[in-house]
This record gives C-alpha cells, sequence and structure tokens, in this order.
C-alpha cells in the first residue's frame, strides 16, 4: 500500500478498525489518527462485534477475512440489531460476487488490498462527511416521496413497495432518495457519485453501477426490464417521474 503526506484538513468522530494483520492495521490506524480522528483496533469478528453493538462509533473499517466470525458475519448481525453504523469494508477478493456480498449484507463502501492510502483517506472522508452533513440538517415534516407504487421516506430513511419495507443498506438509500428527489432527471456516474458519495474521482463510477443494479434487484419487480430505476445510454440514470 502507498503512503501519503499527513493530512491537514482533520475530522471528528471515533472509528473502529477490524483487521488482523498487524501491519495493515497500524498503518490504517495511523492515517486515521493523522484525520484526527479516535481509533481502536479489533483483531477479530467477535469482539468487533461487541464493541460495534455497545458502544458508538462514527465508522468501521471492516476487513472481510477475519477469524472467527469474519466481516459479512459481523456487517449481517450488526444490521440485523439495528446498528447502522457506517462501514468500509476491505476485502483482498477481487471478484464482483465478493464484493456485492459485502453491500448486500450492509456495508456502505469498499476497498480492495491492495489499495493505495490516499484512496483510503478520500472514502472514510467522504463517509464522514455524509453523515455529518445528515445530522446537521434541522428536522422536518415528514417527507414521503412516491413513483407508482414505490414510496421513499426521506425522514424515516425507509423505503417501501406495494407496501412492503425493502431492506437497503445507508448508501442505497441515499442514491435512492436523490434520484426521487430529482424524477425524471438523468444523472451521469459522476454526478452521483459526487452528490451522493463526496466523491469525485472516475475510478471509482463503478461503484455507482454496482449500487444501481443492487438497488433494481431489491425494488424493481423485473431487475431486467426496470420500471423505476431507469438507464439513458450513454448519459447516465434516473429514477421515473410516474
Amino acid at each position: 500500500m502507498q503512503s501519503t503526506a499527513r493530512e491537514n484538513d482533520a475530522v471528528t468522530g471515533r472509528v473502529l478498525v477490524v483487521e488482523d494483520e498487524d501491519d495493515i492495521a497500524a498503518l490504517v490506524a495511523m492515517h486515521l489518527r493523522d484525520l484526527g480522528l479516535e481509533v481502536r483496533h479489533c483483531t477479530n469478528g467477535e469482539s468487533a462485534l461487541q464493541c460495534a453493538l455497545y458502544e458508538r462509533w462514527s465508522l468501521l473499517v471492516l476487513d472481510l477475512t477475519l477469524p472467527g466470525r469474519d466481516g459479512i458475519e459481523v456487517c449481517r448481525e450488526m444490521r440485523s440489531h439495528g446498528c447502522y453504523t457506517p462501514i468500509l469494508m476491505l476485502t483482498a477478493r477481487t471478484a464482483e460476487s465478493d464484493r456485492a456480498l459485502g453491500l448486500e449484507t450492509g456495508a456502505d463502501d469498499y476497498v480492495t488490498k491492495p489499495f493505495g492510502i490516499v484512496e483510503f483517506v478520500a472514502r472514510v472522508k467522504a463517509m464522514l462527511r455524509r453523515m455529518e452533513y445528515l445530522r446537521s440538517q434541522p428536522p422536518r415534516a415528514q417527507r414521503v416521496l412516491r413513483v407508482a407504487d414505490l414510496e421513499i421516506d426521506l425522514d424515516a430513511r425507509a423505503a417501501r413497495r406495494a407496501g412492503f419495507g425493502v431492506d437497503l443498506t445507508a448508501r442505497e438509500f441515499e442514491l435512492l432518495a436523490y434520484l426521487a428527489q430529482h424524477p425524471g432527471r438523468v444523472f451521469t456516474r459522476a454526478q452521483l457519485l459526487d452528490q451522493v458519495w463526496g466523491l469525485t474521482h472516475d475510478a471509482y463510477e463503478h461503484t455507482v453501477s454496482s449500487h444501481i443494479s443492487r438497488l433494481r434487484g431489491k425494488i424493481e419487480p423485473d431487475p431486467a426490464a426496470p420500471r423505476y430505476l431507469l438507464t439513458n445510454w450513454g448519459t447516465g440514470y434516473s429514477l421515473a417521474s410516474s
């Protein structure tokens, strides 16, 4: 992994790093502390799960491959207990199915080992600033957006189709909500990456496509013939206006 100069623009919060390789954990923790973050390190899934469920964290950096409970199990257990702390998953596996499994079980984003520290720091900062923005918004009257039988409750951060709840990760909901607030408008992957993830580097645009694919699997009656999440070939994506 590549290292970088110390960061000057600090963010705040507590991060739990769950990584059984000590050298990687030490490097990650050093750069998180350079950002002004408090860091704790766990080396296995069982202790990580206890820390995650019974303490408050701004972010979990979670390795996929761990002794005992692996990262997928930890992620799934957290979400099943109603713990929605943002999760950045680390994985040495490059298969799309492995990355998709992590996101499907509730991770918000991932980086693949070996990763550059510049990329890692950018992902962390984007996730923390996004959560800080959401927390800073004043309470409003209930806002529910509707497209046919699809409902997006912006305040409860919940989605329903045909009256049934749709199980979305935090990032999937944010992507769906952003599109729903601009019905019929086509956004490029770069625009969605900037507005939803807070990232501007086009190397991450595949993340948008994979989230669109998973959202279709959850909200579309037939994902192969989408009614809600539409593709404008050569341009980008939109949510149907009716």
